[in-house]
């Protein structure tokens, strides 16, 4: 975003010029743009960007990103359309009366949306397959006959609109990772905000207490950028800071053996080179990450929040859910008010004993998911769904239920399997976290 931007401003390319490359890509017959657009915007796009790039050349350019393509998740309301989330069953629902109130921050800050991006369906999985529109396939791994990895979910064509240049920046959502997973398997940066920071009005839901709407881009800056505009603040100054002195905690409560090998030397390696740029890097337990499994003994929100605004939907139209999203709907009908009311409390709890934790540190780091992206083959049985998602689920799901922002930088090595690493921070800490992020990015991926 930030080399368009300049050449928007210098007058080195033009936002027409900028969307016609991404459509391009979406309309690749070789690519993925089939699987990774429901909706593709090419009409309302170039006239878009051509209103943008008379509006620039008149001085009256609604701001320094006007013109740039972005990607909008499924899940989220564009006046006059339906809001299928990924589904069947909504499809045909009633159109949106309005945009939700993301889009409109992003329309009126000039950006240009290209489409509407696959997803899992209503969200409800890391994995990122869709039975429905096909499943984008990360960038690593593609091979001729059309085998793939899984792109990571739920905002599986948000990534993949971002690593395959179909969009400069993409809106998701995250609830447990949605952002940040499919961020590291397709090796780009993911963003999970303080949720009440961002306005979760005019989109599906999926569990109301713990979702948040984050971006995809290619760098820290983009990200820190694209957040600035959903929450309605100031475009960020990015302070450079440096990276020496720097306090991390490493959760000792991570099993090491959860992870592949991959991602260990991906992991290892990047620890390395940020030792060596002085950053302090403490391997520690954190007591409220052990409070985790305590607090969802009797069930967690995404269940019982997600069964709730289901309920209806699937007594009537069951038969057009994906099975495994609804077969993982279908529990939070057992759970009681009193089981409800007593994770809530349980919650409160963890976040104020999250707060404390981090409170001598800069931020937390971690894997953000512990395996590489595996074949789309693997989840053919339900029984390896149902294993893989929770495994990818697991890490970056803990930073959603304590309330806090997180984000995922590309790690690897090129040409080596995709793996992000997460660094993370409590409730409302967006902006020191964009600042360390920005310190550490170059230094994380080697340059």
């Amino acid at each position: 975003m930030q080399e368009a931007r300049a050449a928007l401003e210098a007058g080195k390319t033009t936002s027409r010029a900028l969307i016609e490359r991404c459509l391009a890509a979406i309309e690749a017959p070789d690519g993925e743009g089939a699987r990774t657009f429901t909706r593709v915007y090419a009409a309302q796009a170039r006239a878009s960007a051509d209103a943008m790039d008379a509006l620039r050349r008149a001085g009256r350019a609604p701001g320094p990103y006007a013109g740039i393509p972005v990607s909008l998740k499924d899940l989220l309301d564009v006046a006059g359309e339906p809001t299928p989330a990924g589904s069947l069953v909504l499809a045909h629902a009633p159109p949106a009366q309005a945009h939700a109130p993301v889009v409109q921050r992003l329309l009126a800050a000039g950006l240009v949306p290209v489409g509407r991006t696959n997803m899992t369906e209503f969200a409800f999985s890391g994995v990122g397959i869709n039975p429905h529109h096909g499943t984008p396939r990360a960038p690593y791994g593609r091979l001729a006959d059309g085998a793939g990895r899984v792109p990571g979910g739920s905002s599986s064509g948000a990534a993949v609109s971002v690593s395959d240049g179909m969009a400069l920046a993409a809106i998701g959502t995250d609830t447990g990772g949605s952002c940040r997973i499919p961020a590291a398997f397709c090796g780009v940066v993911g963003y999970k905000p303080t949720a009440r920071r961002i306005p979760l009005t005019g989109l599906i839901p999926l569990s109301p207490s713990l979702d948040s709407v984050g971006p995809l881009a290619r760098s820290v800056e983009d990200c820190a950028v694209m957040d600035a505009i959903l929450a309605g603040i100031p475009l960020p100054s990015l302070r450079r800071i440096a990276p020496a002195g720097l306090r991390l905690v490493y959760p000792a409560n991570i099993d090491p053996d959860t992870l592949d090998a991959p991602t260990e030397r991906a992991m290892d390696r990047a620890l390395q080179r940020l030792d060596r740029a002085g950053v302090v890097i403490v391997h520690k337990n954190l007591p409220s990450l052990d409070m985790l499994v305590a607090a969802h003994a009797r069930g967690g929100f995404a269940v019982v929040e997600s069964y709730a605004w289901h309920r209806t939907l699937l007594a009537d139209h069951a038969a057009l859910y994906d099975p495994r999203v609804a077969n993982r709907i279908f529990p939070g009908a057992r759970m009681e008010a009193a089981d409800y009311v007593a994770l809530v409390e349980a919650r409160a709890r963890v976040v104020a004993a999250f707060a404390d934790d981090m409170a001598p540190f800069d931020a937390l780091v971690m894997p953000t998911v512990p395996i590489a992206p595996p074949p789309i083959a693997a989840f053919d049985a339900e029984a390896d769904y149902v294993r893989l998602n929770a495994a990818i689920l697991r890490l970056p799901s803990q930073i959603n239920f304590v309330d806090g922002c997180a984000i995922s930088l590309p790690c690897h090595e090129p040409g080596a399997p995709p793996a992000g690493l997460t660094l993370a921070a409590s409730s409302l800490s967006d902006a020191r976290l964009f600042q360390i992020a920005a310190a550490l990015e170059r230094i994380v991926q080697g340059k």
